[in-house]
Protein backbone atom coordinates (compact mmCIF):
# COMPACT_ATOMS: atom_id res chain seq x y z
CA UNK A 1 0.00 0.00 0.00
CA UNK A 2 1.28 3.36 -0.82
CA UNK A 3 2.61 5.33 2.09
CA UNK A 4 0.48 8.28 1.61
CA UNK A 5 -2.51 5.89 1.47
CA UNK A 6 -1.36 4.67 4.85
CA UNK A 7 -1.22 8.33 6.26
CA UNK A 8 -4.51 9.11 5.17
CA UNK A 9 -6.58 5.79 6.05
CA UNK A 10 -4.22 6.64 9.64
CA UNK A 11 -5.43 9.91 10.14
CA UNK A 12 -9.00 9.37 9.91
CA UNK A 13 -10.67 8.79 12.71
CA UNK A 14 -13.35 6.06 12.36
CA UNK A 15 -16.38 4.94 14.79
CA UNK A 16 -17.02 1.45 16.29
CA UNK A 17 -19.06 -0.69 14.56
CA UNK A 18 -21.15 -1.30 17.16
CA UNK A 19 -22.16 1.07 20.48
CA UNK A 20 -20.38 -0.55 23.43
CA UNK A 21 -22.12 1.87 25.70
CA UNK A 22 -25.40 3.89 25.81
CA UNK A 23 -25.10 7.41 24.40
CA UNK A 24 -26.90 8.68 27.92
CA UNK A 25 -23.58 7.94 29.58
CA UNK A 26 -22.69 10.63 31.54
CA UNK A 27 -19.43 11.34 33.89
CA UNK A 28 -21.79 10.42 37.06
CA UNK A 29 -22.00 7.04 36.02
CA UNK A 30 -17.99 6.13 35.80
CA UNK A 31 -17.31 3.37 37.38
CA UNK A 32 -20.72 2.64 38.39
CA UNK A 33 -21.65 1.24 34.06
CA UNK A 34 -20.62 -2.15 34.99
CA UNK A 35 -19.77 -2.32 38.57
CA UNK A 36 -17.97 0.44 40.77
CA UNK A 37 -14.41 0.03 42.15
CA UNK A 38 -15.06 -1.27 45.88
CA UNK A 39 -15.07 -4.74 44.62
CA UNK A 40 -11.52 -4.17 42.93
CA UNK A 41 -10.26 -3.02 46.55
CA UNK A 42 -11.66 -5.80 48.14
CA UNK A 43 -9.89 -7.82 46.22
CA UNK A 44 -6.28 -6.06 46.58
CA UNK A 45 -6.98 -6.12 50.53
CA UNK A 46 -7.58 -9.77 50.28
CA UNK A 47 -4.05 -10.64 49.64
CA UNK A 48 -2.64 -9.50 52.96
CA UNK A 49 -5.29 -11.15 55.21
CA UNK A 50 -5.58 -14.83 53.45
CA UNK A 51 -1.88 -16.14 53.43
CA UNK A 52 -2.36 -18.81 50.40
CA UNK A 53 -3.57 -15.96 48.36
CA UNK A 54 -0.64 -13.85 48.85
CA UNK A 55 1.58 -17.08 48.42
CA UNK A 56 0.45 -17.43 44.73
CA UNK A 57 0.20 -13.96 43.63
CA UNK A 58 3.60 -13.26 45.40
CA UNK A 59 4.94 -16.35 43.37
CA UNK A 60 3.87 -15.51 40.06
CA UNK A 61 3.96 -11.53 40.13
CA UNK A 62 7.79 -11.67 41.22
CA UNK A 63 8.31 -14.52 38.56
CA UNK A 64 7.22 -12.91 35.90
CA UNK A 65 9.16 -9.89 37.04
CA UNK A 66 12.41 -11.29 36.96
CA UNK A 67 12.55 -12.18 33.49
CA UNK A 68 14.68 -10.10 31.21
CA UNK A 69 13.72 -8.03 28.16
CA UNK A 70 15.02 -7.36 24.90
CA UNK A 71 14.63 -4.94 22.00
CA UNK A 72 14.76 -6.02 18.53
CA UNK A 73 14.31 -5.01 15.20
CA UNK A 74 12.02 -7.14 13.12
CA UNK A 75 13.57 -9.23 10.42
CA UNK A 76 12.07 -9.47 6.90
CA UNK A 77 11.65 -13.11 6.88
CA UNK A 78 9.56 -13.07 10.29
CA UNK A 79 12.00 -15.67 11.78
CA UNK A 80 12.64 -14.07 15.48
CA UNK A 81 16.16 -16.05 14.90
CA UNK A 82 17.01 -13.19 12.20
CA UNK A 83 15.65 -10.62 14.33
CA UNK A 84 18.98 -8.24 15.11
CA UNK A 85 18.76 -6.94 18.73
CA UNK A 86 18.48 -2.68 19.39
CA UNK A 87 20.97 -1.73 22.73
CA UNK A 88 19.58 1.87 22.48
CA UNK A 89 16.71 3.12 22.27
CA UNK A 90 14.26 6.01 24.51
CA UNK A 91 11.80 3.21 24.42
CA UNK A 92 14.43 0.54 25.77
CA UNK A 93 15.86 3.26 28.38
CA UNK A 94 12.39 3.78 29.95
CA UNK A 95 11.59 -0.24 30.49
CA UNK A 96 13.97 -0.70 32.03
CA UNK A 97 13.73 2.14 34.47
CA UNK A 98 10.23 3.35 33.98
CA UNK A 99 10.17 6.41 36.71
CA UNK A 100 12.87 7.04 39.02
CA UNK A 101 11.66 5.87 41.65
CA UNK A 102 11.23 2.14 40.37
CA UNK A 103 13.64 0.00 38.38
CA UNK A 104 11.78 -2.51 35.76
CA UNK A 105 11.30 -5.26 38.77
CA UNK A 106 9.45 -3.91 41.01
CA UNK A 107 6.98 -1.90 38.69
CA UNK A 108 6.68 -5.38 36.61
CA UNK A 109 5.50 -6.93 39.72
CA UNK A 110 3.49 -4.30 41.11
CA UNK A 111 1.71 -4.24 37.49
CA UNK A 112 1.42 -8.21 37.91
CA UNK A 113 -0.05 -8.14 40.87
CA UNK A 114 -2.94 -6.14 40.22
CA UNK A 115 -3.89 -8.27 37.17
CA UNK A 116 -3.68 -11.39 39.11
CA UNK A 117 -5.72 -9.91 42.12
CA UNK A 118 -8.14 -7.58 39.88
CA UNK A 119 -7.29 -9.01 36.23
CA UNK A 120 -6.05 -5.28 34.89
CA UNK A 121 -3.26 -3.72 35.61
CA UNK A 122 -3.08 0.38 34.52
CA UNK A 123 0.32 2.64 33.87
CA UNK A 124 -0.26 6.26 33.59
CA UNK A 125 2.19 7.97 30.70
CA UNK A 126 3.98 10.90 32.04
CA UNK A 127 5.55 13.30 29.44
CA UNK A 128 7.45 16.67 29.13
CA UNK A 129 5.48 19.42 28.15
CA UNK A 130 8.32 19.99 25.24
CA UNK A 131 8.04 16.49 23.71
CA UNK A 132 5.53 14.00 23.08
CA UNK A 133 7.96 11.42 23.60
CA UNK A 134 6.82 9.28 27.62
CA UNK A 135 9.81 9.47 30.00
CA UNK A 136 7.94 7.84 32.60
CA UNK A 137 5.28 5.16 33.30
CA UNK A 138 4.07 4.45 36.62
CA UNK A 139 1.83 1.61 38.11
CA UNK A 140 -1.96 3.11 39.68
CA UNK A 141 -4.24 1.08 41.50
CA UNK A 142 -7.18 -0.50 39.23
CA UNK A 143 -9.54 0.89 41.73
CA UNK A 144 -8.65 4.19 41.13
CA UNK A 145 -8.84 4.32 37.39
CA UNK A 146 -12.27 4.55 35.51
CA UNK A 147 -12.07 4.48 31.45
CA UNK A 148 -14.92 6.72 30.15
CA UNK A 149 -17.26 5.28 27.33
CA UNK A 150 -17.69 6.41 24.44
CA UNK A 151 -20.67 5.49 21.88
CA UNK A 152 -18.48 6.32 18.90
CA UNK A 153 -14.72 5.78 20.00
CA UNK A 154 -15.27 3.08 22.09
CA UNK A 155 -13.47 4.86 24.88
CA UNK A 156 -13.22 8.44 25.09
CA UNK A 157 -10.15 8.94 27.90
CA UNK A 158 -9.92 7.98 31.41
CA UNK A 159 -10.31 9.43 35.23
CA UNK A 160 -8.00 8.94 38.17
CA UNK A 161 -9.36 9.55 41.36
CA UNK A 162 -6.97 10.48 43.67
CA UNK A 163 -6.71 9.49 47.25
CA UNK A 164 -8.44 12.62 48.33
CA UNK A 165 -10.74 12.18 46.22
CA UNK A 166 -10.28 14.62 43.16
CA UNK A 167 -11.24 13.57 39.74
CA UNK A 168 -8.29 13.98 37.25
CA UNK A 169 -9.00 13.22 32.90
CA UNK A 170 -6.36 11.77 31.12
CA UNK A 171 -6.38 11.36 27.47
CA UNK A 172 -6.00 7.61 25.60
CA UNK A 173 -2.46 8.18 24.72
CA UNK A 174 -1.82 8.92 28.58
CA UNK A 175 -3.04 5.43 29.56
CA UNK A 176 -1.74 1.54 28.93
CA UNK A 177 -4.41 -0.81 30.61
CA UNK A 178 -3.83 -4.42 30.81
CA UNK A 179 -6.53 -7.01 31.56
CA UNK A 180 -7.60 -9.81 31.63
CA UNK A 181 -11.06 -9.74 29.63
CA UNK A 182 -14.07 -9.88 31.64
CA UNK A 183 -17.63 -11.68 29.72
CA UNK A 184 -19.31 -9.32 30.54
CA UNK A 185 -17.55 -5.58 30.63
CA UNK A 186 -15.00 -4.85 27.47
CA UNK A 187 -14.21 -1.94 29.25
CA UNK A 188 -12.50 -3.93 32.59
CA UNK A 189 -11.18 -6.93 33.66
CA UNK A 190 -11.64 -10.42 36.05
CA UNK A 191 -9.13 -11.88 37.80
CA UNK A 192 -9.67 -14.99 39.99
CA UNK A 193 -9.96 -13.41 42.78
CA UNK A 194 -13.36 -11.93 41.93
CA UNK A 195 -14.45 -16.14 41.73
CA UNK A 196 -13.58 -16.38 45.05
CA UNK A 197 -14.51 -13.84 47.37
CA UNK A 198 -16.82 -15.67 49.53
CA UNK A 199 -13.99 -18.74 50.32
CA UNK A 200 -11.63 -16.03 50.82
CA UNK A 201 -14.26 -14.36 53.52
CA UNK A 202 -14.81 -17.97 54.64
CA UNK A 203 -10.75 -18.13 55.65
CA UNK A 204 -10.44 -15.24 57.05
CA UNK A 205 -13.37 -15.18 59.22
CA UNK A 206 -12.21 -19.22 60.36
CA UNK A 207 -8.61 -17.41 61.19
CA UNK A 208 -10.27 -14.67 63.09
CA UNK A 209 -12.52 -17.07 64.93
CA UNK A 210 -9.27 -19.25 65.64
CA UNK A 211 -7.71 -15.94 67.04
CA UNK A 212 -11.17 -14.81 69.29
CA UNK A 213 -11.47 -18.63 70.39
CA UNK A 214 -8.09 -18.39 72.27
CA UNK A 215 -8.42 -13.91 73.04
CA UNK A 216 -11.40 -14.96 74.94
CA UNK A 217 -11.50 -18.11 76.99
CA UNK A 218 -9.65 -20.49 74.81
CA UNK A 219 -13.16 -22.77 74.93
CA UNK A 220 -16.10 -22.50 73.07
CA UNK A 221 -18.35 -19.41 74.84
CA UNK A 222 -21.31 -20.23 77.46
CA UNK A 223 -23.91 -18.41 79.10
CA UNK A 224 -24.22 -17.24 82.72
CA UNK A 225 -27.83 -17.94 83.64
CA UNK A 226 -29.71 -15.60 87.00
CA UNK A 227 -32.96 -15.52 88.12
CA UNK A 228 -33.42 -12.28 88.50
CA UNK A 229 -32.42 -8.97 86.85
CA UNK A 230 -28.89 -7.86 87.66
CA UNK A 231 -28.74 -3.85 88.93
CA UNK A 232 -25.91 -2.13 86.71
CA UNK A 233 -23.16 -2.55 89.66
CA UNK A 234 -24.33 -6.05 90.27
CA UNK A 235 -23.87 -6.49 86.34
CA UNK A 236 -20.62 -4.71 86.16
CA UNK A 237 -19.25 -6.99 89.17
CA UNK A 238 -19.90 -10.09 87.73
CA UNK A 239 -18.54 -9.22 84.22
CA UNK A 240 -15.08 -8.09 85.91
CA UNK A 241 -14.37 -10.94 88.13
CA UNK A 242 -15.52 -13.43 85.10
CA UNK A 243 -13.09 -11.79 82.89
CA UNK A 244 -9.94 -11.34 85.42
CA UNK A 245 -10.13 -15.17 85.86
CA UNK A 246 -11.11 -16.52 82.77
CA UNK A 247 -10.13 -14.17 80.11
CA UNK A 248 -6.95 -15.30 77.63
CA UNK A 249 -4.98 -18.14 77.04
CA UNK A 250 -3.59 -18.30 80.31
CA UNK A 251 -6.68 -18.69 81.97
CA UNK A 252 -7.63 -21.75 79.82
CA UNK A 253 -9.38 -24.62 81.73
CA UNK A 254 -9.91 -22.75 85.42
CA UNK A 255 -12.93 -23.90 87.35
CA UNK A 256 -15.54 -21.02 87.69
CA UNK A 257 -16.76 -19.95 90.53
CA UNK A 258 -20.15 -17.99 90.78
CA UNK A 259 -21.76 -16.41 93.07
CA UNK A 260 -24.71 -16.33 91.66
CA UNK A 261 -26.20 -17.20 88.37
CA UNK A 262 -25.50 -20.83 87.09
CA UNK A 263 -23.28 -21.55 83.78
CA UNK A 264 -25.21 -22.86 80.73
CA UNK A 265 -22.69 -24.58 78.23
CA UNK A 266 -23.18 -23.21 74.34
CA UNK A 267 -22.01 -27.17 73.57
CA UNK A 268 -19.84 -26.39 70.80
CA UNK A 269 -16.33 -27.41 70.31
CA UNK A 270 -13.43 -26.15 68.26
CA UNK A 271 -13.89 -29.54 66.38
CA UNK A 272 -17.32 -29.53 65.86
CA UNK A 273 -16.55 -26.23 63.98
CA UNK A 274 -14.24 -27.75 61.68
CA UNK A 275 -12.34 -24.60 60.94
CA UNK A 276 -9.10 -27.09 60.36
CA UNK A 277 -11.19 -28.76 57.68
CA UNK A 278 -12.72 -25.52 56.33
CA UNK A 279 -9.16 -23.92 55.90
CA UNK A 280 -8.03 -27.09 54.17
CA UNK A 281 -11.00 -26.72 51.36
CA UNK A 282 -10.63 -22.94 51.16
CA UNK A 283 -7.29 -23.25 50.21
CA UNK A 284 -8.08 -25.48 47.41
CA UNK A 285 -10.56 -23.72 46.30
CA UNK A 286 -8.10 -20.46 46.06
CA UNK A 287 -5.81 -22.62 43.73
CA UNK A 288 -7.95 -23.90 41.42
CA UNK A 289 -9.11 -20.52 40.79
CA UNK A 290 -5.47 -19.25 39.87
CA UNK A 291 -5.25 -22.98 38.20
CA UNK A 292 -2.15 -23.58 40.18
CA UNK A 293 -0.94 -26.60 41.78
CA UNK A 294 0.43 -27.03 45.09
CA UNK A 295 4.09 -27.75 44.44
CA UNK A 296 4.35 -24.04 42.87
CA UNK A 297 3.54 -22.52 46.25
CA UNK A 298 6.04 -24.83 47.90
CA UNK A 299 3.18 -27.53 48.57
CA UNK A 300 6.07 -30.34 48.62
CA UNK A 301 5.13 -34.01 49.70
CA UNK A 302 7.63 -36.12 47.28
CA UNK A 303 10.26 -34.02 45.58
CA UNK A 304 13.33 -35.51 43.74
CA UNK A 305 15.33 -33.90 40.93
CA UNK A 306 13.03 -34.61 38.23
CA UNK A 307 9.87 -33.55 39.53
CA UNK A 308 11.73 -30.35 40.90
CA UNK A 309 12.47 -29.53 37.28
CA UNK A 310 9.67 -30.92 35.82
CA UNK A 311 7.64 -28.32 38.70
CA UNK A 312 10.17 -25.57 37.34
CA UNK A 313 9.23 -26.03 33.74
CA UNK A 314 5.24 -26.47 34.60
CA UNK A 315 5.65 -23.43 36.42
CA UNK A 316 7.43 -20.96 34.02
CA UNK A 317 5.14 -22.64 30.79
CA UNK A 318 1.68 -22.36 32.12
CA UNK A 319 1.51 -19.90 34.66
CA UNK A 320 5.12 -17.07 33.72
CA UNK A 321 4.98 -17.11 29.94
CA UNK A 322 0.87 -16.42 29.62
CA UNK A 323 1.61 -13.16 32.27
CA UNK A 324 4.56 -12.12 30.08
CA UNK A 325 2.86 -12.22 26.73
CA UNK A 326 0.13 -9.84 28.25
CA UNK A 327 2.77 -7.36 29.22
CA UNK A 328 4.52 -8.05 25.76
CA UNK A 329 1.56 -7.11 23.75
CA UNK A 330 1.03 -3.75 25.88
CA UNK A 331 4.40 -2.80 25.43
CA UNK A 332 4.31 -3.44 21.79
CA UNK A 333 0.87 -2.30 20.65
CA UNK A 334 0.71 0.62 23.12
CA UNK A 335 3.67 1.86 24.33
CA UNK A 336 5.72 1.38 20.56
CA UNK A 337 4.08 3.51 18.95
CA UNK A 338 4.18 6.45 21.18
CA UNK A 339 7.30 6.71 20.03
CA UNK A 340 6.36 7.59 16.80
CA UNK A 341 8.79 6.71 13.36
CA UNK A 342 12.22 6.04 15.62
CA UNK A 343 9.93 2.85 16.58
CA UNK A 344 8.99 1.29 13.14
CA UNK A 345 9.69 -1.86 12.88
CA UNK A 346 10.87 -2.68 16.35
CA UNK A 347 9.64 -4.75 18.81
CA UNK A 348 10.20 -5.91 23.00
CA UNK A 349 10.50 -9.86 24.08
CA UNK A 350 11.08 -11.67 26.34
CA UNK A 351 13.98 -13.89 27.22
CA UNK A 352 12.29 -17.23 27.81
CA UNK A 353 11.60 -18.08 31.28
CA UNK A 354 11.20 -21.76 30.58
CA UNK A 355 14.56 -24.12 32.00
CA UNK A 356 16.70 -25.28 29.57
CA UNK A 357 16.16 -29.41 29.41
CA UNK A 358 19.48 -30.73 29.27
CA UNK A 359 18.44 -34.15 28.80
CA UNK A 360 16.38 -33.90 25.88
CA UNK A 361 18.56 -31.37 24.43
CA UNK A 362 21.77 -34.21 24.77
CA UNK A 363 19.12 -36.81 23.35
CA UNK A 364 18.36 -34.76 19.78
CA UNK A 365 22.31 -34.02 19.40
CA UNK A 366 23.20 -37.83 19.84
CA UNK A 367 19.92 -38.58 17.49
CA UNK A 368 21.39 -35.49 14.94
CA UNK A 369 24.61 -36.59 14.76
CA UNK A 370 23.93 -40.49 14.36
CA UNK A 371 21.73 -39.30 11.63
CA UNK A 372 24.68 -37.40 10.03
CA UNK A 373 26.77 -39.91 10.14
CA UNK A 374 24.65 -42.43 8.16
CA UNK A 375 23.60 -40.00 5.23
CA UNK A 376 27.48 -38.98 5.01
CA UNK A 377 28.16 -42.73 5.02
CA UNK A 378 25.62 -43.01 2.45
CA UNK A 379 27.17 -40.77 0.30
CA UNK A 380 25.27 -37.53 0.59
CA UNK A 381 27.21 -34.17 0.79
CA UNK A 382 28.37 -33.49 4.27
CA UNK A 383 28.10 -29.63 4.86
CA UNK A 384 24.46 -29.82 2.88
CA UNK A 385 24.04 -32.53 5.35
CA UNK A 386 24.37 -30.82 8.56
CA UNK A 387 22.35 -28.11 7.31
CA UNK A 388 19.51 -30.15 6.79
CA UNK A 389 19.82 -31.80 9.73
CA UNK A 390 20.14 -28.11 11.62
CA UNK A 391 23.84 -28.90 13.01
CA UNK A 392 26.36 -26.10 12.69
CA UNK A 393 29.25 -26.30 9.86
CA UNK A 394 32.09 -28.34 10.84
CA UNK A 395 35.48 -27.80 9.57
CA UNK A 396 36.61 -31.12 8.62
CA UNK A 397 40.40 -32.12 8.91
CA UNK A 398 41.22 -35.06 6.58
CA UNK A 399 41.52 -37.53 10.02
CA UNK A 400 38.17 -39.26 10.49
CA UNK A 401 37.89 -41.17 13.56
CA UNK A 402 37.85 -45.16 13.40
CA UNK A 403 33.96 -45.85 12.40
CA UNK A 404 33.10 -42.57 10.60
CA UNK A 405 32.81 -42.17 7.28
CA UNK A 406 35.21 -39.87 5.19
CA UNK A 407 34.11 -36.50 4.51
CA UNK A 408 31.64 -35.95 7.84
Amino acid sequence: MPSFVRSLLNSVKTATPVPFTSTRTSSSTIGGLFGGSGGRTAQMAAMGSVGTLFAIVSRTSSATSQVDWKLYRKAKSGDDHDRAEVTSHAALDLWTKPNRWMPRQEFAESTQQHVDLTGEGWWVIGRSPRSPIPLEMWPVRPDRMDPVPSPAEFIAGYVYTSPDGEKIPLRTDEVIQLRMPHPLDPYRGMGPVQSILTDLDATRYSAEWNRNFFLNSAEPGGIIQVDRRLDDEEFNELRLRWNEQHRGVAAAHRVAILEQGTWVDRKFSQRDMQFAELRTVSRDVIREAFGIPGFAIGELTDVNRATAEAAATWFATYLTVPRLERIKGALNNDLLPMFGATAEGLEFDYCSPIPDDEEAENAELTAKSAAAVALVGAGFNPAATLAAIGLPDIPFDGRPAAGVPAGL
